[in-house]
């Protein structure tokens, strides 16, 4: 039998009305935790305070609210974030007002903490100027992720946003290229000059790039392989593509 934890994670905060204060005070939200079925005035209040600030929630079954917690949790948990998150538009006009060239990367589905954390490592060492990530279906940037980014996560932004449709298309008419890097294309990463403007999509190992995503990017790259076996680490083939634009950038100077 399963031991039950006598006390809630230190980056959580319990009960609806303190999650909903929480919100109220501008504290930065990861997620939250809403027990299945639950249904009253006060959770009612909680659902509009979410909706304005676009925080992501999923419901989830009572076993696993009273795994984190057996306190008075009320049905509702949340994460508190250990950064703080930035808009898209406001990050990429900082940097055209800056007079860089923007260097973007998008990760879709990346949930595995010490992947994320790595790939942001390798991002801030390789000039990206910022990493933009769902507000559903991405690792949550806990201390783990940021213990494997060797700190970079306090240091390189991170965008979360609820439509990466409309985050893709907004890049593109803002005069970025947009590119996938995934397995399933003939050109490799080597058949471009990246000096331009541009933002990088990664998928996750187990589902790739969603096709929504594809068919909105204007090249797909690959990394060229001689082995046997087929596919890269998501961490690692993130490092190389990020890379090798640096290499092509570094050009310019």
């Amino acid at each position: 039998m399963e031991k039950e934890h006598s006390s809630t994670p230190d980056n959580c905060i319990y009960g609806i009305r303190a999650v909903i204060e929480a919100i109220k005070a501008d504290k930065e939200i990861d997620k939250i935790l809403v027990q299945k079925g639950l249904s009253n005035d006060l959770f009612n209040q909680l659902k509009k305070e979410i909706a304005g600030k676009e925080i992501p929630y999923q419901f989830v079954p009572p076993e696993k609210i009273k795994r984190l917690s057996n306190a008075n949790h009320q049905g509702v948990i949340a994460f508190l974030a250990n950064i703080n998150y930035h808009k898209t538009e406001e990050l990429l006009q900082s940097v055209f007002e800056n007079g860089k060239i923007p260097f973007v990367l998008i990760l879709d589905r990346v949930t595995d903490v010490r992947n994320f954390g790595a790939i942001a490592r390798s991002a801030e060492c390789a000039g990206v100027d910022f990493i933009i990530i769902p507000s559903r279906g991405a690792a949550q940037i806990n201390s783990d992720a940021i213990k494997t980014s060797a700190g970079a996560l306090h240091r390189i932004p991170v965008c979360r946003e609820d439509n990466l449709k409309n985050t893709i298309e907004y890049l593109k008419d803002s005069g970025l290229k947009v590119f996938a890097c995934h397995e399933k294309t003939e050109n490799t990463i080597y058949s471009f000059d990246y000096t331009e403007p541009l933002a990088i999509i990664m998928g996750s190992e187990e589902n790739g790039i969603s096709g929504e995503y594809l068919k909105r990017c204007n090249e797909q790259i690959k990394i060229p392989m001689a082995g046997t076996i087929s596919s890269l680490n998501v961490s690692v083939a993130t490092g190389i593509i990020l890379f090798e634009i640096l290499k092509n950038r570094l050009k310019l100077t």
